[in-house]
């Protein structure tokens, strides 16, 4: 018999109330940590199983999966880790997601007819922890872009942490530590060996391999389940869920791709992270313009999922964009190729930055990267030494209250006007900061004088600049964000040959600042940076370009590779194309020509073009089912932001509808959302606004489960 997605014969049976999770990558399971962590109050929410008044829902069939998890939870996932026991006691509650429901107590159940129980769904096809971006299976060049001992997925509450508020911090080893762990015997971790003589030699300073930070969060995945209290039952279900149905006052329901009958849940939470999309018309047309003149064109994606076969052995590519995603597919198409690389013979080791000067040697399997964007240039290398001394005080200018003051104004946010002239006062302040408390002899007076006269200033304005001036006599000292944000802006070349140099010479000056502590003032803005961020997130959409410029000077490569893209510029393999890099389809030539203004008159043909990007976010036209259907079923009830992001609640993400209304049992975190935080991971010591997010979703899934408290819970 055909089952409806809204109707059922099936007959009336009791279930416990559960809790469905799309998506197990690093958001998803860092919301099942924070479940843990709230284990008590989750617990006694859950001993008051009951359903929604009026609710009623499917029994959900076990879902098959080709390789189910059949964990144990609550047995050792490893020996001791810092801030963590040594083991937890054995309470086996995850099941595979082919395990059956059954009624009765669940191990160490309570004393509801029930048993305590409380089911959390998992689902994603990819393997919980790292989900897809993370996977196990991914080249093996692909690295990280932060430094080891900047991952973690675990806040101390050392900085920013309301206990109150943000509940129980959950600490816990970075990325680097977790290495020394099992390095020192205090974890017990089975890794490949590929893995395990990456462990061996990781130190805080390295930028690990993506498949060793997949196992890095396999292993935080395992802690998570197994600090989850008795009676909690994790079910993982290796599908796409592909629609979701339900009443805003009643039991939900999650349909997986190939599986007849749904998940049924009191409330479903949506983890995604980046998603692929559609292409939108001006990608349609250069795409059949491929197809018509048989070019090559690859559009929006994420990098290590594109087909590079079709780009052949020294044939012209335009790749439009600089950012992380260039850097992947210029390792993918080099090294992945067989290309390798060496010290620069007479360079006696030292390059610009922290390593040596390199040369390409080349496989002859390389094609030609014709590489350019709207600044012409990479983004920034990361800084390459550690913080000492003084913490700037933030938030000082823009925090919590600020925020609040702008979304209190009748009228729609509106970044420039609204936001960024508080962000600029922020970032000037840091900055200052560091240059007056660690490098006073590069300043003139105090910083008590200074800072009460910057407070009084206002951004752009006459007064601010003369007291910069007097207070800071090397213009290279002051902070200059236009220039920072366009460097390439009004400054032209004589030739192509020009331009190479003319850009080499940047970026070998960058590296050479980013690795430099006497510039640490640069990090005192990065370290602004990411407190801003987190407070921008609380204004909504506010378009693009904030992003950008945040991931211009916060999350650029590490320094080894733009070592490695300077050598590849010498030996010709990448070519800079320069600032407001602009494509069009010839067809008289049957050609990509790509222009820019850095090189006036200059123009360069290709017969294949890459869009070295992510997808822009479009609820519209994304290849998420899910969340499609949600848009097209009923476009009133998925409030879609003019960016194309999700709207949310910012307090607790919840999902809202057009009417501007939260769903009581519907929220989503991550990328697609417009309340998206700076990343999926947190920096140690600098308050974590990921896991305080998912903080905030454990705390609204906990009241939500209280109140739907009643006598007896039922499902049909």
């Amino acid at each position: 018999m055909s089952v409806s997605p809204d109707s059922s014969p099936l007959p009336r049976r009791p279930r416990p109330p559960a809790i469905a999770i799309v998506g197990a990558g690093p958001r998803g399971v860092g919301l099942i940590a924070r479940i843990a962590a709230r284990a008590a109050q989750l617990l006694s929410a859950a001993d008051l199983v009951a359903s929604p008044a009026g609710a009623s829902s499917h029994v959900s069939a076990p879902s098959h999966v080709s390789a189910p998890s059949h964990v144990s939870a609550g047995s050792p996932v490893g020996g001791r880790s810092r801030g963590g026991p040594a083991h937890l006691p054995p309470r086996p509650r995850l099941t595979g997601a082919d395990a059956t429901p059954g009624g009765g107590a669940a191990p160490g159940g309570g004393a509801t007819p029930w048993g305590g129980r409380l089911v959390l769904h998992l689902v994603d096809p990819h393997p919980p922890g790292g989900g897809r971006v993370w996977r196990p299976r991914q080249s093996p060049l692909l690295w990280m872009n932060s430094m080891a001992a900047d991952v973690s997925v675990f806040d101390d509450g050392s900085r920013g942490w309301d206990a109150e508020r943000d509940g129980p911090p959950d600490s816990g080893p970075s990325l680097a530590e977790w290495a020394e762990d099992i390095r020192a015997g205090r974890l017990n971790v089975p890794l490949a060996p590929e893995l395990a003589a990456e462990v061996a030699v990781l130190t805080g300073r390295t930028f690990a391999t993506r498949r060793l930070q997949s196992a890095y969060l396999r292993w935080v995945y395992e802690r998570a389940v197994a600090a989850l209290p008795a009676g909690v039952e994790l079910r993982v279900h290796r599908r796409r869920a592909v629609r979701l149905t339900g009443p805003r006052d009643g039991a939900q329901r999650v349909w997986l791709e190939d599986r007849e009958l749904p998940l049924v849940a009191d409330a479903v939470v949506l983890a995604l992270g980046h998603l692929d999309a559609e292409p939108d018309v001006q990608e349609r047309e250069l795409g059949a313009f491929a197809a018509r003149h048989r070019l090559t064109y690859l559009p929006p994606e994420y990098t290590a999922d594109s087909d590079l076969r079709a780009l052949r052995p020294g044939q012209p590519v335009l790749v439009r964009g600089f950012g992380l995603a260039f850097v992947d597919l210029m390792v993918l198409l080099t090294e992945g190729r067989g290309g390798t690389y060496a010290e620069a013979p007479g360079a006696g080791g030292q390059g610009p930055g922290d390593g040596p000067e390199l040369v390409y040697r080349p496989s002859g399997r390389e094609p030609v990267l014709y590489v350019g964007s709207r600044r012409g240039v990479p983004y920034h290398a990361k800084l390459g030494y550690d913080w000492t001394g003084e913490l700037p005080p933030l938030p000082r200018f823009f925090g919590p209250e600020q925020v609040a003051d702008v979304l209190r104004r009748q009228r729609p946010v509106d970044f420039a006007r609204d936001a960024w002239p508080l962000v600029q006062k922020e970032l000037g302040y840091v900055h200052y900061h560091r240059l007056f408390t660690a490098h006073p002899e590069r300043t003139v007076g105090s910083w008590a004088e200074f800072e009460t006269a910057y407070a009084a200033c206002e951004v752009g304005g006459a007064e601010l600049a003369a007291l910069v001036a007097a207070a800071v006599p090397d213009p290279a000292d002051r902070l200059d964000l236009t220039r920072l944000d366009r460097p390439l802006a009004g400054v032209t070349f004589a030739s192509h040959a020009a331009l190479q140099e003319g850009l080499r010479e940047y970026v070998t000056a960058d590296l050479i600042r980013r690795h430099d502590p006497e510039h640490s003032s640069d990090l005192a803005v990065f370290l602004g940076l990411l407190a801003v961020y987190g407070q921008v997130a609380g204004l909504g959409d506010i378009g693009p370009w904030w992003h950008g410029f945040f991931s211009y000077l916060a999350s650029g490569p590490p320094g080894p590779r733009l070592r490695q893209l300077l050598a590849l510029s010498r030996a010709g393999v990448v070519r800079f194309v320069g600032a407001d890099m602009s494509v069009t389809a010839d067809p008289a030539r049957g050609a990509y020509v790509a222009t820019s203004a850095s090189v006036p008159g200059h123009r360069v043909e290709a017969t294949a073009l890459v869009e070295a990007r992510l997808p822009d976010p479009s609820v519209a036209r994304s290849r998420d089912r899910l969340l499609r259907a949600l848009h097209e079923e009923d476009p009133d009830g998925l409030r879609v932001t003019p960016g194309g992001l999700v709207a949310v609640r910012p307090e607790d993400a919840r999902l809202l509808d057009g009417a501007g209304r939260p769903h009581p049992r519907r929220f989503a975190i991550g990328a697609p959302t417009d309340a998206r935080v700076a990343a999926a991971f947190a920096r140690p010591g600098t308050g974590a606004p990921a896991v305080r997010q998912n903080d905030a979703v454990a705390r609204a899934l906990l009241r939500l489960l209280t109140e739907d408290a009643r006598p007896a819970r039922l499902s049909a």
